[in-house]
């Protein structure tokens, strides 16, 4: 296999995507200190406050040991609490501070930049398209994963 052949190979150009699309999120957001991850799991929080870290880990499609080391941070940081949960003795119940929520909301406006920027290049058409097949891929190939996706459904 020669080099151009490599470039264009779609799990090279995933794998360069996703650094591209997290070096813009991290670079919008450096002002309130958030990775992709972090804004992840606090949008699932304030969606779905009290959830446990098992569902919150399966909403994102993260193992425990990268939900339970996001969690951390942002405990750490008093934008998370997490504590027995009152259904099961084994698991905890996360939900967002006060802080939390505010700095969720004052995320808003960068993350909605980072998301303008990175699809800047695509028109409209483009852009409906490119979620359609990344939307197919993953859907289509997901149980080849090695962390398991359960979307949390609102009714």
């Amino acid at each position: 296999m020669n080099l151009t052949n490599m470039y264009q190979r779609p799990g090279f150009l995933l794998r360069r995507t996703h650094q591209i699309s997290a070096a813009v999120f991290e670079n919008a957001c450096a002002g309130v200190g958030l990775t992709q991850a972090q804004y992840g799991a606090m949008t699932v929080l304030a969606s779905e406050p009290g959830i446990d870290q098992s569902r919150l880990a399966r909403a994102l499609a993260f193992d425990k040991v990268t939900v339970l080391r996001v969690l951390r941070g942002l405990e750490e940081r008093g934008l998370v609490a997490r504590e027995v949960s009152a259904s099961s003795r084994r698991q905890m119940a996360v939900q967002l501070t006060a802080a939390g929520k505010r700095l969720l909301k004052k995320a808003e406006a960068p993350v909605h930049a980072a998301y303008e920027q990175l699809m800047a290049p695509l028109n409209e058409a483009q852009r409906k398209q490119l979620i359609g097949l990344l939307q197919t891929l993953t859907d289509s190939l997901g149980e080849q994963a090695r962390a398991t996706f359960v979307p949390l459904q609102h009714g």
